[in-house]
């Protein structure tokens, strides 16, 4: 990902914004590349698509995927949907909130180290409870597993720092 503050926001809306591809596709594109889709981004992408400015901040803010400012350097994001709640996601929250010492959905600190949020399906269903950490997806997850793959994780995320 390159830093946002070393390339102007036209540069990226010019490389996502093609004639033919959606808003959403570039949406993806532009925070698959930084990281998150930077408020400056919003005037420039709604010249290049010919929308109004409210029209990409309303499509960017309906989006829970959708940042606008760039993500804790470990992110969890937990099942919250019925099938996991059934296999003790909600369990598994409480043990996640007291091991981090993070809440679930609150207010992003820049500069926070662990950002939790709650996402309500992650398609694995048959495989719950399940979450993702910094995208990568993991399912039938107890406390114990959850544990492992955090302190791999804050490792890591340690590493990249």
């Amino acid at each position: 990902m390159d830093d946002f503050h070393a390339i102007a926001p036209d540069q990226v809306v010019q490389r996502h914004a093609q004639p033919g591809v959606s808003l959403l596709t570039v949406l993806h594109a532009i925070q698959d590349e930084l990281g998150y889709v930077p408020p400056a981004t919003v005037a420039p992408l709604a010249r290049a698509m010919n929308l109004s400015r409210a029209e990409v901040h309303g499509v960017i803010t309906y989006y829970h995927h959708f940042r606008t400012e760039p993500a804790a350097p470990v992110t969890v994001q937990l099942c919250r949907a019925e099938a996991c709640r059934s296999m003790g996601t909600e369990a598994l929250a409480q043990h996640i909130e007291a091991h981090t010492g993070c809440r679930f959905d609150a207010e992003h600190r820049q500069g926070a180290t662990v950002e939790l949020e709650s996402v309500y399906c992650l398609g694995q269903c048959a495989l719950s409870p399940a979450l993702t950490i910094n995208g990568t997806l993991h399912a039938r997850v107890s406390p114990e597993k959850f544990d492992a793959i955090f302190a791999a994780a804050s490792k890591c995320a340690e590493v990249t720092a």
